[in-house]
Order: C-alpha cells, then structure tokens, then sequence
C-alpha cells in the first residue's frame, strides 16, 4: 500500500464542487464494477468531518480499514474478483467486488464497523447486483452516532454542534486506540 503512505496526503481543503464530482464519479466507478461483474460491492469510504479530506490521518485511517476487509474476507473465503483502492485528494476509496450475497456481506460488514475500534470511522457501503445500497435501516440498526455525544451523527453535522477541531481530535484518539492495541 505504498501509494497510500500519509507522506502522500494532498493535504488541502477540498470544495464542494470537487466534493460531488468526487461522489459522481464513485458512483460511475460503482456502476461500472457491477456491470462488469455483476455481483456484490463493496465500497470502502471514510467518515471524516471538515473539508480536508485527504491527510496523513485519513490515509492511516484508510489502510487500517482496507486491511481489516481484506482479513474479513479471508476469514469468510469469500471469493474476491477484483479490488482496488483509490488515493484521491477528495479522500481515499476503495471497492471490492465479490460474490457472495449482499444482504451476508452487510451483515458482516456493520459487525465489522461496530466491533473494531475504529469501525465507526469507516464507510462500507455494500452494493447488491442492481446497485441498491444496503442501509442500515435495512438490517434493522438505528443511524450513526455522533463521534462526540452520541446523538444521531446527521442531527449534530446539521447543526454543526461540534467544532472540526474537536471531532478531529476524537479521530485521532480513536486512531491512536486502535494501533496500541494492534
């Protein structure tokens, strides 16, 4: 993963033109993964608040997610097709095709998320064949959490109730838990 080393961070805030250009153009990628393979997706984002999306931060944040997918599908024999991650100044992604049903692979997906430590950072998105995204509404699990406080994580971005500061502050805490305990 060397074209992930955060020395190669772009490191600078991004627009929101670049922002939805950046989310076109993954769904684009998404659209033509599934046409090609015609099987479950696996897109790999991260959460990460301010308009700095691509930093030695985000990129050590990303490997240790891309890691723990590629150990989950080992883990599950889950026969990969094709993946490949994305270094972009907008953040890094990743997809991940393999077949395998997607309802099964959401379900290990938000375990995932939800048992390792740093899981609440990360974005897995699962893509059945016809490109539905999986929501977690549709395994029964409420919203997302505020890093924070622990409010619903959309009420507290609406409101902007917590400064970029603090929230990046709480990420690196979360980062810096993660790799003493690995």
């Amino acid at each position: 993963m060397n074209s992930f080393s955060p020395a190669l961070a772009a490191n600078r805030p991004i627009s929101l033109p670049e922002l939805l250009t950046s989310r076109e153009s993954r769904q684009s990628r998404q659209h033509l993964w599934l046409a090609r393979h015609q099987v479950t997706l696996i897109s790999l984002t991260l959460v990460t608040p301010g308009a700095v999306k691509d930093n030695p931060l985000t990129r050590k944040l990303f490997a240790l997610a891309w890691q723990a997918i590629a150990e989950l599908c080992l883990q599950h024999h889950w026969p990969v097709l094709q993946q490949e991650a994305f270094p972009l100044p907008t953040g890094c992604e990743g997809l991940i095709a393999l077949d395998r049903p997607a309802e099964q692979v959401k379900d290990a997906a938000l375990l995932l998320e939800l048992k390792h430590p740093q899981g609440r950072l990360w974005d897995i998105d699962v893509l059945d064949v016809s490109g539905r995204i999986l929501s977690r509404r549709d395994v029964g699990l409420a919203p997302r959490r505020c890093l924070l406080c622990h409010r619903p994580a959309n009420v507290c971005a609406r409101a902007q109730t917590h400064s970029i500061d603090e929230l990046l502050a709480q990420m690196e805490l979360m980062l810096n838990a993660t790799t003493a305990t690995h």
